[in-house]
């Protein structure tokens, strides 16, 4: 059994796409690899076949590995739902929230979790590819680590350096990391990845010789950026998009404080025919077709943000010029008449009035809803699958026209009776071909076209496996994978 470690200098280096690519590498040439996150700080979960949560990315890499998403490959996953505080889920559950301080005191729990985790994924695996969080060079979380060099020195591990060269200083960044290091940190460190290079490789040719004589340790490769790549990202919502068709159906989602999952839109942020719009604070509410409330980790909290930036009398107005509205998962609660915290859950126990445009209302409950679902949409009767994460129950005669009736004999959601507001709990529901080209018909778009998101995604996880093999030391990469 042989553990790899990648860590970056910043958070967004690249080290979810490395272990992305290097997963895919290994599975190619046959070899069984398996996925790991010590720890995570992300509000873009998954749902495990084990009926767990884990973070997105950890997901996506065992889709590269060709594994099932199992709760050991990220066992601690932190939920931010304020400024200082979030809900930490140990192997999969959920335990309760924690201020920054507290869960400081609480690494020591965490620690063994983790190692009991990678212990078992390390019997199972030859090899273990490992991601870090973040940077290990920021000094003030470096007591307790189980994140970063606090899990590779814990378990004996090599680790690769990755920074991103597009955001400048990418010198400063490798150099710098490795100076704030220890001593027996520092002889872990056994190369550099740079990432996302434009331009002439002879450009960079003399930086990355002074590097190595600077550091006594090889450049493993330099990654070009890719162009038309999409890989979900972990934490940053996705605004860029690909070029769009003359008549596109316009989309706007509002970006509350705690947004979950926004990689729900990606298959629409990715669609020819859609203009997907992030709206964020301060900014006008444009025209749209289709305006979908995200899922929140805050639900209460993001309602009352809702209210104040004038979203409540903007979808009002939507909906009497004949536009369509959508909630997932937070955004369903949002569009019943009350939501109930008694628990405290999401912040202060309390209630708050709903916008009122479909008749349930919602009570968050400590014991959280994980499922992988599959069923069919009440528009043409299409197949349609996805994941719900949800502390919610909800409640009330919308409910008796759902959106969606599941396999397992539950329905989901509700479609109002003049069939303008819809709303679900499921996650991934634009992600297959004809449920999504179903509602986007529904949200006014003619002709729309149908649009294979997985294979986009498999796509581009191959073009990744394909990059590793052209341009890093892939000998190199074997010895360290103890191949």
């Amino acid at each position: 059994m042989t553990t790899l470690m990648i860590q970056g200098t910043t958070s967004d280096a690249g080290k979810s796409t490395l272990v992305t690519a290097l997963c895919r590498w290994l599975k190619r040439q046959g070899v069984s690899v398996v996925p790991f996150k010590p720890q995570n700080m992300a509000l873009n979960s998954a749902v495990t076949a084990d009926g767990g949560e884990i973070g997105r990315a950890q997901a996506v890499q065992a889709q590269a590995a060709g594994l099932a998403p199992h709760t050991d490959m990220n066992p601690v996953l932190l939920k931010p739902n304020s400024d200082t505080g979030a809900q930490v889920i140990i192997q999969g559950r959920a335990i309760g929230n924690m201020h920054a301080v507290a869960y400081h005191d609480y690494k020591q729990v965490a620690r063994a979790a983790v190692l009991e985790s990678h212990a078992r994924l390390a019997a199972q695996y030859p090899v273990v590819m490992v991601e870090g969080a973040g940077s290990p060079a920021e000094i003030n979380l470096r007591a307790g680590d189980i994140a970063n060099m606090g899990f590779a020195e814990a378990v004996d591990c090599p680790v690769l350096l990755i920074a991103d060269i597009d955001k400048g200083g990418v010198f400063a960044h490798l150099v710098g990391t490795l100076e704030l290091l220890s001593p027996s940190e520092q002889a872990r460190v056994k190369g550099f990845v740079i990432n996302r290079f434009r331009g002439d490789i002879a450009l960079l040719q003399p930086g990355l010789d002074w590097l190595e004589a600077r550091t006594g340790k090889p450049v493993l490769g330099v990654l070009p950026y890719l162009m038309d790549f999409h890989l979900e990202a972990e934490d940053a919502v996705q605004v860029l998009q690909p070029d769009k068709d003359r008549e596109v159906l316009r989309v706007a989602v509002p970006v509350l404080p705690r947004i979950s999952n926004h990689t729900d839109f990606d298959p629409l942020r990715l669609h020819p025919q859609v203009d997907l719009q992030f709206i964020g604070p301060g900014q006008a509410i444009p025209p749209a077709d289709l305006i979908i409330l995200p899922g929140s980790k805050s639900v209460r909290a993001d309602l009352a943000r809702l209210r104040e930036h004038g979203w409540d009398a903007a979808i009002a107005r939507h909906l009497r010029y004949g536009g369509k509205v959508l909630g997932i998962c937070g955004g369903l609660q949002m569009l019943g008449s009350r939501i109930d915290d008694p628990h405290g859950l999401e912040g202060p126990a309390g209630s708050s009035a709903g916008l009122g445009l479909l008749d349930y209302a919602t009570v968050l409950e400590p014991e959280k809803q994980l499922r992988n679902v599959r069923g069919r949409l009440a528009l043409d009767d299409l197949d349609v699958s996805g994941y719900e994460i949800h502390a919610g129950v909800s409640v009330g005669p919308a409910l008796a026209m759902p959106a969606v009736r599941l396999d397992d004999g539950r329905s989901d959601g509700a479609l109002s009776a003049d069939g303008q507001v819809m709303a679900t709990y499921l996650h991934g529901l634009f992600e297959a071909p004809a449920a999504c080209a179903a509602l986007l018909s529904w949200a006014g778009l003619r002709e729309a076209r149908q649009v294979d998101y997985h294979a986009r995604r498999e796509r581009d996880i191959e073009r990744l496996a394909d990059l590793v093999e052209a341009h890093l030391d892939t000998r190199l990469l074997r010895a360290l994978c103890g191949l």
